[in-house]
Parts: C-alpha cells; structure tokens; sequence
C-alpha cells in the first residue's frame, strides 16, 4: 500500500540522516515528494483556491517535513502526518489573508486561468461547449457550498473526499474521535445536498 511504502522511505530519510548521508537523505526524500505531490496540491488548492499560493504551501509542508523528519513516529503513516503540516499551513495561510482584508473573496472569483485547470482536470470529454458551461456552474456552485459549511464539516468532508483518507485518518489528523468525524461528514453531506437540490430547482 502507498502509505505503508511512504512511511517506510520516511523511515530511510531518518536512518541517512542520523547516519550523516544528507545528499541521500534529499534523494529518499525526493520519492516522498514526487508520490505525494499532487495529492498535496490538490488539498492546499482547495483551501487557498490559489494556485501560486497553493504551491507555495505545498512546498513549505515537504520543507517543514524534511526538516522535522526526526520526529516522524514509525509507527503512523507519514502520509497522515505530512496531511496535518499541510493543513496547518494553509490555515496559516487563510488567518494571514484575512488579517489583510474583512472579506474573503468568492470563490467564483477565483482566477480564470486556475478554474480551467480544474476544468480540464475533471472534466477532459466534455462534447460542447454548453457541456462546459454548465459543468462549470455546478461545480463552482459546489465549491461555494462547501466552503459554506461550518468549519469542522468543511475539514472533514474535504479530507474524507478530496484527499481520499479514511475517517480513521481524518480522526488522527484533526484530534477527534472517529465517531465524531462520521458525524461531521454524515451532516457535511445532507447540507450540500440540500444546497444543491436548491441551485438545481433555483435554475
């Protein structure tokens, strides 16, 4: 399993550098980052809906891992681990944006150029160009429902749905009990359905 062979190269970057090999330390370390890059990128752009600054979080977690890799535990899943780095970055992140400015800005105010992306990313066959359209409207009226959710159903859902972890995973990330977490993401999902049954009857 990926999480078990991650671990296990992040358990490598340990043993070199306490061995004092840095260089292949970088190298085992560059496995890591390569098997886990889009999957990072995808979370910290769901969260900063940036895709310079979604990067630049992204980048500071695999940093802040590599340099704290001595307090990796064996024993955990390191995808699990560098999740929670993540994570706290770009809450980081949000905190100092919105020390900047009162309001955040919609997320279909997003840039055009990082909608498309997705666009293409999740939608590669559209037929037309009304297929695009509408396509586009659902999932930005989605992204907004989302981000509408209180703040511990939006984690949840995000991690459980757009980063693919388990509630098992979810629960060690955020600190709470799994039953909790299926709680939050039972309620997560009934709202956006009722948000979007109400966008469809809106149209």
């Amino acid at each position: 399993r990926q999480p078990e062979i991650e671990s296990g190269l992040a358990a490598q970057v340990q043993d070199l550098l306490a061995a004092g090999n840095a260089e292949l330390a970088r190298d085992v370390f560059a496995q890591v980052v390569a098997r886990q890059q889009r999957r990072a990128s995808r979370i910290a752009w769901h969260y900063l809906r940036d895709a310079a600054e979604a990067d630049e979080a992204v980048q500071d977690a695999f940093v802040k891992a590599y340099t704290h890799i001595a307090s990796f535990q064996r024993n955990l899943s390191f995808e699990v681990w560098l999740t929670r780095i993540l994570i706290n970055g770009c809450l980081d992140r949000q905190k100092a944006r919105t020390r900047q400015s009162r309001w955040l800005l919609p997320v279909a105010d997003a840039g055009r150029r990082d909608q498309d992306t997705v666009d293409r990313a999740t939608r590669p066959g559209a037929r037309s160009p009304e297929d695009l359209l509408l396509a586009r409207e659902w999932r930005e009226q989605l992204v907004t429902a989302v981000r509408r959710l209180p703040g511990r159903q939006r984690l949840v859902f995000m991690l459980c749905h757009y980063a693919d972890h388990s509630t098992r995973d979810v629960a060690e990330i955020t600190g709470l009990n799994e039953s909790t977490v299926r709680v939050h993401l039972f309620r997560a999902i009934r709202k956006l359905r009722t948000a979007m049954e109400g966008q469809r009857h809106a149209i």
